[in-house]
């Protein structure tokens, strides 16, 4: 089974092809036990509430036959193990990245047990970026200096890397080049705050298997290495 990370924007029926993937893992899953449709946890920490987990639910809907088990949270607290208990495939969305990383913190140990016991992982924007070791924040300066957009009038937080789920061994950003947080990456790599990272363009998905990247969408995978005397930047195309 398959780590599924996509970069945001993708919140409409027509975006289905973008979730299939993983819901036919899921449904896989779902036969070897038995169960005519998979039985997917959806979890949403975000401050659009019940709404946000309702699109969420209607977009994977639009990809196929679906059982939803949905955990809908403004942010601020920690979830149950009952969130993602006895399903067959697991999707996290969007929204402020350090909530949902927070809410989801005390199930880190649980996601690793079941994505390592075939059970597949899909991400939606920051549902994406706290899949790695080290999860990235929203930040959009390092040391003071300005590295990625900011409000002029509000200037913004330090980058920060935490603790993440570590699903996948590199950073991961999402939104990439809709917010111009590029340059983030590379400044962040060249710093040293991070060994290298992938930024995925909205409706874009990366596909994390056995048989290595998969990339599919309309978007690209901005790759970002450290290299000699500087960092190395390339793309990896659908």
């Amino acid at each position: 089974m398959s780590v599924h990370l996509l970069g945001g924007g993708a919140l409409e029926p027509a975006d289905a092809p973008l979730y299939a993937p993983f819901l036919a893992e899921a449904a896989a899953r779902a036969r070897a036990a038995g169960r005519t449709a998979p039985r997917v946890a959806i979890v949403s920490i975000h401050p659009g509430g019940p709404d946000r987990a309702e699109v969420l639910r209607g977009v994977l809907a639009a990809a196929g036959a679906v059982e939803a088990h949905v955990t809908s949270s403004p942010g601020g607290e920690p979830l149950a193990l009952t969130a993602i208990a006895d399903v067959d495939g697991i999707l996290v969305g969007g929204g402020i990245v350090e909530q949902v990383r927070a809410g989801l913190e005390p199930l880190f140990g649980e996601l690793r047990r079941q994505v390592a016991g075939g059970v597949p992982y899909l991400g939606v924007s920051a549902g994406a970026m706290i899949a790695a070791e080290g999860a990235l924040g929203g930040g959009s300066r390092i040391d003071g200096v300005l590295v990625a957009p900011e409000d002029p009038a509000e200037p913004g937080p330090e980058f920060e890397v935490e603790a993440g789920i570590g699903l996948v061994d590199v950073a991961i950003d999402a939104h990439v080049a809709q917010r111009g947080t590029l340059s983030r990456l590379v400044a962040a790599v060249e710093s040293g705050l991070i060994d290298g990272a992938l930024g995925i363009d909205e409706r874009t998905v990366l596909i994390v298997g056995e048989g290595g990247l998969r990339v599919e969408g309309e978007g690209s995978v901005w790759r970002v290495l450290p290299g000699d005397g500087g960092v190395l930047v390339s793309t990896i195309a659908a």
